[in-house]
């Protein structure tokens, strides 16, 4: 049944809290107060963002250890022999060994050529357009450029819903008790929602969307249906929404 803005913001007034952040990869941005240690951070949880909840939250943590207390650093002091040492056997569902090593040697390139992960992707931003994509794909194709992310960064020109890339916007550019943000150049109202399948599920239930199918498509659909409740933010409900079905506490039943 389709709702309402009230229902909507009544949802982010309730649910919208820190408290309610775990489990969830965001909570490791909360210990990078700054913003170029953050925004590495929070790719990093970002592209590991699949698979059980519970394994994620040990993977990033084992990787965000690894780096150190600063992320920039380790990234821009990264050399193919000092990785393989450490990461060594890494294993995680489809990421092993030479993928992460080829992406945090990726991070590496982008920081030397543009300085950071945001100027990156301002290359890429126009803000009169309609939504962030051809920007995401364009930050996209530069994680990727010379090197195999195949688990860890899609193939912008194919049909995915890159949630994983647009969780890490939402992150970055968005602020709130929840969201860190940081990226302040680049509009709110331009983000497109991090869909999976349990989004996919809760925005077919709140009637955002009818295609069957969570690919980019839906992902302009459901962003766009977000829009009407509120069009300067539409993602600000994102995490309030997944919070069902994700905790223990909270039921799909209870939307």
């Amino acid at each position: 049944m389709k709702k309402t803005t009230r229902y909507f913001e009544t949802l982010y007034t309730r649910y919208n809290k820190r408290s309610l952040c775990n489990p969830d990869p965001l909570q490791f941005l909360y210990d990078y107060p700054a913003v170029r240690e953050r925004e590495i951070a929070a790719l990093v949880a970002a592209c590991f963002a699949y698979g059980n909840v519970k394994q994620i939250i040990k993977t990033v943590s084992w990787v965000l250890n690894a780096a150190g207390s600063s992320p920039r650093q380790f990234a821009l002091s990264a050399t193919p022999d000092k990785l393989a040492r450490i990461f060594k056997g890494f294993k995680y569902r489809f990421t092993a060994e030479q993928e992460i090593i080829s992406f945090w040697l990726a991070v590496k390139t982008i920081l030397q050529k543009y300085g950071s992960l945001e100027d990156c992707f301002l290359a890429y931003y126009t803000p009169a357009d309609e939504t962030v994509l051809p920007a995401l794909k364009g930050f996209a194709r530069e994680l990727r450029r010379g090197c195999d992310l195949h688990s860890l960064v899609p193939d912008p020109d194919k049909k995915s819903a890159l949630k994983r890339l647009n969780l890490f916007l939402r992150w970055m550019v968005r602020k709130d008790e929840v969201d860190p943000g940081g990226w302040a150049k680049i509009s709110p109202a331009q983000l497109l929602v991090p869909l999976d399948v349990h989004m996919h599920r809760i925005a077919q239930k709140l009637d955002l969307t009818k295609r069957n199918a969570a690919d980019i498509t839906a992902v302009l659909e459901i962003s766009a249906a977000l829009k009407k409740y509120c069009p300067h933010d539409p993602i600000k409900y994102d995490f309030c929404l997944t919070r069902f079905g994700i905790r223990d506490d909270m039921s799909y039943d209870d939307l």
